[in-house]
This record gives C-alpha cells, structure tokens and sequence, in this order.
C-alpha cells in the first residue's frame, strides 16, 4: 500500500490470487472512516510476489517493486480519478530477488528497493531508481549484508536524509543508507 499525495488517494498492489497471481493494482479513496475503490487494473501479467509501494512526491508517481521468476522489476503506476495506468517495467535485479522494501527519498529524489538477493548466499542489496515520466531506471546494486537476511521494512529519516532498513539475519538488525546520484552507501551494520 502507498499514498498518493499528489491525487489524495491509496494504492493498493498485489498478486492477484483468482487470475494467476498476476500484479495488480486499485485505488482506495478514503471519505470519513469509510473508503471506496475503482477498478482493480493489471501491471502484470505473470505470476508475482513480493510486492513493496512507494511515491514518489516530485513526480507524483507510485513506484511498485516486485519479483516474478524471482526477477526483480519495478514499475511507475499514474492516478487519475479513481484509476491507475502504468508505464514500463524497469529491472533492477536479474537474479533471484525476494522481500522487498520500497523507500522513496526525498532529499535525493530518488526511489531506493532493499532485497533479499538470494542466487547465492541470500545477501542484502540496495539499489537507486530514477524515475523519469511513466518510466524508471536504476543504477548498480550495492551489498548491505554479506550474510543470509530477511528484509522487513524500509523507511525515510527526512532529518539525516537517510533510508533506513530494518531486517533479520538471526536476529533483528538495522542499517542506514545514503542516497547520492544514481548510487546508495550503507553504514555499519
């Protein structure tokens, strides 16, 4: 689930379980305590999981990060009304790529993916993406663990223009990333 401040809505994406787990996406709109929802609307035709949310305030975008064959891909969803339309799915991960955090900063303008990378050893990455009209691209993933973990959830700390990332290798752990360009660093774990 992500806001959309720019259209005062909700968007909702997930994997559609009575059409083949196919990504999919609605808009909610909140009137009191009570919301109401468009037409649910495909991003993806294949089977997909790990579905994470973000928006992105300067293009007034949602970005949604997901997996399908384990592949990561995002992709940038446009609100009109009660509806959403989608441009291009962008990769960011060629490889196996599972638990997926999706964190937008808005000191660098730029949407930033945490994952589980797990053709190997189930490390964590980072990776940038830029948003750019209905499209997004993203630059070269950077390591945050060497070791097996399990992503639980990314935020923004807009007072030291850091993503922070929270997550369990045996037992919970957070790191901090800074965002600049195209790239993200990360501090001691």
């Amino acid at each position: 689930v992500s806001f959309n401040a720019s259209a005062n809505k909700s968007v909702i994406s997930y994997a559609d379980d009575g059409n083949s787990s196919q990504g999919t996406a609605i808009v909610g709109t909140v009137s009191g305590t009570s919301i109401s929802f468009g037409t649910k609307v495909q991003f993806s035709a294949n089977n997909v999981s790990y579905i994470s949310s973000a928006f992105d305030t300067v293009a007034g975008k949602t970005v949604t990060a997901y997996a399908h064959s384990l592949n990561g891909y995002a992709i940038v969803g446009t609100v009109s009304g009660t509806s959403i339309s989608f441009g291009a799915e962008g990769t960011f991960r060629a490889g196996s790529s599972q638990e997926m955090a999706t964190v937008y900063d808005t000191n660098a303008d730029k949407t930033v993916v945490l994952y589980r990378e797990n053709t190997v050893a189930g490390h964590g990455e980072g990776v940038v993406g830029t948003v750019s009209g209905t499209s997004i691209s993203f630059g070269t993933a950077v390591q945050f663990d060497s070791s097996p973990v399990t992503v639980a959830v990314g935020a923004y700390d807009s007072s030291s223009n850091q993503v922070i990332c929270a997550y369990t290798k045996v037992h919970a752990k957070v790191v901090l990333g800074t965002v600049s360009g195209t790239s993200i660093s990360f501090g001691a774990i």
